[in-house]
């Protein structure tokens, strides 16, 4: 077997696993200048089996450093998602004088026969950055007697409020906590009855501050609410957002997140994404990541010896659109420093661009493209009769991916299909950010407005690029292309 089919697909700048199988981020915190990323991780198997907290660190969000299981199941269950968080005033006594990482996660016990699993939350602490871990001795900090589902505990401090928030997923909603220690908590409030999409089972929520249009004087809370899959649904496990007001004990909604369901991501494979904590005021930023996949076919994809990819991260930003208050993604800049420029055109047509890509060849990396309004698509990782298209319909509205004909497909019969995002081009330009890489692409259209995430599974010879446009004439006020690996 030749080295690419046996590290089959991975991606030359998104995170995977080295072997075995890979699911949710979990536990993202920064501390002491280092990005922790700990996710899902079942290490005997590429198909999802007893959770462990697998971990990597890394110092600009784009080289990650593989370190040991950070927890694995005991006495009361498996390791099911989580946060992470700096207890920088020892408010749990678990530390000395200098501050320390405290995990929060599910532990999911399987019940007795003919009766359902308990799930409860458990805590663990590390005094030595991350690097080993000591489960609290008074494990499970936090039971429920009917919630079959009461997981994937994000923690974080309230400022106002002084003191720490869990929000938690109960089934079908969410439930908000309050604790002055993170081991003794009390219920403040449930959130999500009647509002939001109910298609499947309510999963890894989060929930944070951000300013709309970059003033700290107009903030709005924004809660992540993942949905599972459900057989009915032909796009599988997917995340909303809600925005609104938080008091520290209850989320009160605005009239956006009342009257529709709003998606951070319209393509296939973004599931259970959150925020990391503790990123340095400094720094300002809500730094985000998802699982790369979809429970429509997680288990299936086709890669080798692994499985389960994270997608690039992101910045999250609010800004005002049509008078309600939109989450705005783009990749996290660090990925820049990792460029190499293959091309770079300003004020084409789209014939002379198009004429310009002939014979360039793409494997993993960014293009970036603004043009006047009109139908136009760029072929990508194409060849030996494979190619992902993506593109803007003038006359729909939208942008999209066909991952049609892009590669493998026959592993699910969900799998092949064209996604779309609305997106509105009411001043007459549209603007396209596209990361490809071995195994995906991430399309951020309208300044990150509209986002759409694919797995794709190309030949590994199929790395050409093409451009067409209704109108040969079409203005192409830039276009620049880069190579992007680490």
């Amino acid at each position: 077997m030749s080295t690419f089919l046996s590290h089959n697909y991975r991606g030359a700048y998104h995170f995977s696993p080295k072997e075995n199988w890979m699911n949710d981020p979990n536990g993202m915190v920064f501390f002491q200048g280092e990005y922790h990323l700990f996710y899902q991780y079942h290490p005997y198997s590429t198909i999802w089996g007893p959770m462990h907290w697998g971990h990597a660190v890394s110092r600009d969000l784009v080289v990650w450093e593989d370190l040991p299981i950070a927890l694995a199941p005991d006495e009361h269950g498996t390791i099911f998602s989580g946060s992470a968080v700096v207890d920088w005033n020892n408010t749990t006594g678990f530390f000395g004088k200098e501050p320390g990482l405290v995990a929060i996660f599910t532990q999911h016990a399987e019940g007795a026969e003919g009766e359902a699993p308990v799930q409860r939350q458990s805590l663990a602490y590390s005094t030595d950055a991350g690097r080993t871990w000591t489960k609290y001795a008074g494990n499970p900090v936090l039971a429920h007697d009917t919630f079959v589902d009461f997981r994937d505990p994000k923690v974080f401090w309230h400022e106002a409020s002084a003191q720490w928030v869990m929000i938690v997923a109960c089934g079908q909603t969410v439930c908000l906590y309050r604790s002055p220690n993170l081991i003794d908590w009390t219920l403040s409030s449930e959130f999500g009855e009647e509002i939001g999409s109910h298609d499947g089972v309510w999963e890894c929520p989060d929930l944070f501050p951000l300013p709309v249009d970059g003033n700290p004087d107009q903030t709005k809370w924004v809660m992540l609410v993942s949905i599972g899959d459900h057989q009915g649904s032909a796009e599988g496990s997917r995340t909303q957002y809600f925005t609104g007001d938080f008091d520290g004990e209850r989320f009160k909604p605005d009239a956006a997140s009342q009257t529709r369901v709003r998606w951070i991501d319209y393509g296939r494979d973004n599931y259970a994404g959150v925020s990391w904590s503790d990123v340095p005021a400094e720094d300002g930023r809500r730094l985000f990541i998802g699982w790369m996949s979809n429970w429509k076919y997680a288990g299936q994809t086709p890669t080798g010896g692994w499985r389960g990819a994270m997608t690039a991260p992101r910045e999250l930003r609010l800004q005002s659109r049509s008078g309600s208050a939109e989450l705005i993604q783009q990749p996290a800049r660090e990925l820049e420093a990792y460029r190499k420029e293959v091309l770079s055109l300003k004020q084409v047509t789209a014939a002379q661009a198009s004429a310009k890509l002939a014979g360039l060849q793409l494997e993993s990396g960014e293009i970036r493209i603004g043009f006047v309004s009109g139908s136009l698509e760029m072929k990508v990782r194409a060849g030996a009769g494979r190619e992902t298209v993506i593109g803007y319909s003038a006359a729909a509205g939208e942008v999209y991916i066909d991952r049609t004909r892009a590669g493998a497909a026959d592993f699910h019969p969900l799998f092949a299909g064209r996604h779309t995002a609305v997106l509105d081009a009411a001043d007459g330009t549209v603007d396209l950010r596209i990361l490809i890489d071995r195994s995906s692409v991430e399309v951020f259209a309208g300044e990150g407005l509209a986002v759409l995430t694919d797995l794709i599974y190309p030949d590994q010879v199929s790395t050409g690029l093409s451009l067409a446009a209704d109108d040969e004439e079409t203005l192409i006020d830039s276009l620049d292309i880069y190579e992007l690996s680490i």
